[in-house]
């Protein structure tokens, strides 16, 4: 359920509080409320859903999200009376900070001020910044033409700074979209904005409930998350709950470690659901349940061998054990519960019509003998329902009144509402369901099936589920992908019911747009083969000088740079070189190449360089990138990864064990700059004219290479 509505003019947009709540992890819990019949110079309005308290202004509705998300005490700077009343009076600023004749006097004194600094208060990013940089982002005057003014090049690179901050660009990213307004107050218009202009059947205002359904036999992959996302956005739309119901029906398949791994995933995605239960849970109410329709007999013990109740299926064929006497049935399904010899053999079956076009239809088994024991029951049950039983009556009971199925499964939309009918006869109190469908995610040379993911961990072709090659959310993330383009692809797909294969390519890009202006540029030259530069006139002696990590980006803090006159660089660089060649070295300056050294077999084994101070970059062709040649200097392993199977899209009869590519993982050792050994774990960076990387293992010990994996990017395939 969403924490809060906020209400305001389309023209008007408080990105400032919309950025607050994207810090504070609340972003998926604002229902934003676009309008076109109120007055653009009314404050946006702020609704609690919890009490129905309601707020009014930019500045009120910013503290608001500041105080309910998880960031209070760093945007207030609890603690610190001075910071925090300096925060106070910068959001004071941000509320008479308009067009007008005071403006540009306004911006200046800014300016002044930003200059020598990051943040604008404690060196740190606070509710001051937020609320600052919230009222210029919503100034059309400041973004298309004061952001240009040359006098105010301190307050712009701070305000870019800012943007950069992937909330701040996650928001301005959804804001520069095309949207319908909302409901006008006549009730002339109801357009839901975004992607999702689908209205649910039967859905009533705060009376909605979806569900997100998993089997614990695996980790999510990115087919899931579209499914539960696009359950929360209905649910958050209409105001009501999302259900998480583990489907623990299989204790052949499920694990703790893969409940364990959902919730972790829901938590990076930033889902979080109203209640959460087990079918499990349901067990003895489904088992009652079935008694009694037995006793209606709807239900029917079947101990047909497998096989040729599958002929029976496809040719229409009643079973010989379809007219038992109920008296019978009873007496198996006790043997059933008890998991004997005798009950073993048999399965439940439900009554609907063997002759029906629909084969789902055709007496689908709705209980199983299975002695493995559970992974929360232990060993208490002997038999089991199937998901196809099962899920109809816990929609049911739980209140569901939304169950978002892909069209996958259009078969089984009758038999769930078949199903659901008989159970009702004999509970007349359980509600109706109502079904919607949306396509399946399928993306190109990529398998969804859990089963075939399994296989791929069973025979030892990947590491684990978390391996950078699989769809899983935690695979992905290990390869790169960040939580917010993730949200953003699959939000982008919308609730469209047309099937399609997506191309990897498009949610690389716009993972490439977030990290680009965030994340720390560094150094890496191939280990083999690498080249090492003698430059006649270099410093004799280490130079170390104090850089920006990111020269566009002050926040993301500073690294060492050493200069030295033997520097090492790529032999796919030193090959490209000629005698006489002016290029330069990126961060230092302008190099005549005096000579190529090379050895008996051609190879070139060294170069002869000299430093040109006054050359001008833009005239050299080449930009190489180097490193001194300096023990500081850290061992990587670059790892490159690609697709697993070499066919964009698997046919019906085509077996995926014959399209696996044997060559998805590329190693590489290079030596990296020193700053690279303070990386922390999944931090992202760029290895400049190389790529963005991820930190999949941190520096431990000097014997020990650090581990970073390539994220592509949208243009180039990884290796």
């Amino acid at each position: 359920m969403s924490l809060a509505s906020l209400e305001f003019h389309e023209r008007s947009v408080p990105l400032g509080a919309l950025a607050c709540a994207e810090l504070g992890g609340l972003g998926g819990k604002v229902e934003q409320v676009s309008r076109k019949d109120v007055n653009p110079k009314d404050p946006p309005k702020l609704v609690v859903k919890a009490d129905g308290t309601r707020f009014e202004g930019a500045a009120t509705c910013l503290r608001y999200f500041a105080r309910a998300g998880s960031k209070k005490s760093q945007l207030f700077l609890d603690g610190h009376p001075v910071e925090g009343t300096q925060i106070d009076q910068w959001i004071d600023w941000s509320v008479v900070l308009k067009p007008g004749q005071g403006l540009p006097e306004l911006l200046k004194q800014i300016n002044a001020f930003v200059s020598t600094r990051t943040y604008l208060v404690g060196g740190v990013l606070t509710l001051a910044d937020v609320a600052i940089w919230g009222t210029l982002a919503s100034m059309p005057l400041w973004v298309n033409k004061l952001k240009k003014d040359k006098s105010l090049v301190g307050l712009v690179k701070w305000y870019d700074t800012c943007s950069a901050i992937p909330e701040f660009a996650k928001v301005l990213s959804e804001q520069s979209k095309p949207k319908k307004s909302a409901a006008s107050a006549d009730g002339k218009k109801a357009d839901t904005g975004g992607s999702f202009e689908i209205k649910l059947t039967g859905a009533v205002k705060g009376k909605v409930v979806t569900r997100f359904p998993p089997e614990p036999s695996g980790y999510l992959h990115i087919g899931h998350a579209k499914a539960c996302l696009l359950n929360q956005y209905f649910a958050q739309h209409y105001e009501g709950k999302l259900l998480l119901r583990f489907d623990d029906t299989n204790p052949s398949k499920e694990k703790d470690e893969f409940v364990e791994n959902i919730l972790q995933d829901l938590k990076s995605l930033g889902i979080e659901a109203d209640q959460t239960s087990y079918t499990s849970d349901h067990f003895p109410q489904l088992l009652d349940l079935a008694e009694k329709m037995i006793k209606k007999g709807f239900l029917y013990a079947d101990d047909t061998p497998v096989e040729k109740m599958r002929e029976e299926r496809m040719e229409g064929i009643n079973s010989v054990r379809r007219d038992r006497s109920v008296e019978e049935n009873l007496k198996i399904f006790k043997e059933m519960q008890d998991g004997t010899e005798e009950g073993q053999k048999h399965c439940i079956r439900v009554k609907l019509d063997m002759q029906n076009l629909n084969k789902a239809l055709r007496d689908p088994v709705c209980f199983r003998c299975n002695l493995t024991p559970h992974h929360r029951t232990g060993t208490t049950y002997k038999v089991y329902p199937t998901y196809d039983f099962a899920c109809p009556f816990v929609d049911s009971f739980e209140g569901v009144t939304h169950a978002l199925r892909t069209n996958e499964y259009k078969d089984r939309e009758d038999q769930f509402q078949w199903i659901l009918k008989l159970q009702r006869e004999v509970l007349p109190k359980l509600p109706k369901v109502n079904i919607w469908e949306f396509s399946r995610l399928n993306m190109v040379n990529t398998v969804m099936s859990k089963r075939k993911l399994q296989w791929f961990v069973d025979t030892g072709k990947v590491s684990s589920w978390t391996d950078p090659r699989f769809p899983t959310v935690q695979g992905l993330l290990r390869r790169g992908l960040t939580v917010p383009a993730l949200r953003d692809f699959i939000l982008q797909q919308g609730a469209s019911k047309n099937t399609t294969n997506q191309s990897w390519d498009k949610i690389w890009t716009l993972n490439k747009k977030l990290v680009d202006p965030v994340c720390a540029r560094h150094t890496a030259v191939i280990s083999e083969k690498m080249v090492p530069v003698e430059l006649v006139n270099g410093p004799a002696e280490p130079q170390v000088e104090t850089v920006l990590r990111h020269k566009k980006n002050p926040a993301t803090g500073k690294k060492s740079m050493t200069k030295l006159n033997r520097i090492l660089i790529d032999y796919a660089d030193a090959k490209v070189l000629s005698k006489g060649e002016e290029v330069t070295f990126m961060s230092w300056g302008n190099c005549f190449i005096e000579d190529i050294k090379v050895n008996g077999a051609g190879e070139i084994t060294g170069l002869v360089g000299k430093l040109n101070p006054g050359g001008d970059f833009k005239t050299t062709k080449l930009k190489l990138t180097w490193l001194a040649d300096i023990q500081d200097n850290v061992n990587v392993r670059l790892v490159y990864y690609d697709h697993l199977i070499t066919k964009k899209k698997i046919e019906e009869g085509d077996n995926f064990e014959d399209l696996v590519n044997t060559k998805s993982k590329v190693e590489t050792m290079a030596i990296a700059d020193g700053n690279c050994r303070n990386l922390q774990k999944s931090e992202i960076i760029q290895f400049e004219r190389k790529g963005y990387f991820i930190v999949d293992e941190p520096y431990m010990k000097e014997s020990k290479p650090i581990v970073l994996n390539y994220i592509p990017d949208g243009r180039t395939k990884g290796k």
